[in-house]
């Protein structure tokens, strides 16, 4: 199984960007799936996570009121609503997924280990 990230571009500052990560496999298992990203020169960070079960989300503070996850079960896609992005949102955005293991509590949702498949990334770039 592959993810497959899509959506990301140029955009200038305020502006929106949405973001699509699905599943190579209709028949894809998994239990929560999230965005990470990293930007020139520093760590990858947590973005923001869901649950698949549930739909219950978790947000890094600094994209909470911003940005906006959801999920669409149909098509095992998850997307990624950015709004009001600024320079540093500037980033490659990793899609993620955990497929193996039990549902993940909500302090698990932001650490790395959690998750078993990585996408291959797609660029966000915010001009000031």
């Amino acid at each position: 199984v592959q993810l497959q990230a899509s959506g990301g571009g140029l955009v200038q500052a305020g502006g929106s960007l949405r973001l699509s990560c699905a599943a190579s496999e209709r028949t894809f298992s998994r239990n929560a799936m999230g965005w990470f990203r990293q930007a020139p020169g520093k760590e990858r960070n947590f973005v923001t996570a869901i649950r698949w079960s549930d739909g219950s989300t978790r947000y890094a503070d600094s994209v909470k009121g911003r940005f906006t996850i959801s999920r669409d079960e149909t098509k095992n896609t998850v997307y990624l609503q950015m709004n009001g992005l600024k320079p540093e949102d500037t980033a490659v955005y990793y899609c993620v997924s955990r497929s193996v293991g039990n549902l993940p509590i909500w302090s698990m949702l932001a650490d790395e280990s959690t998750y078993d498949l990585w996408g291959q990334g797609t660029q966000v770039t915010v001009s000031s």
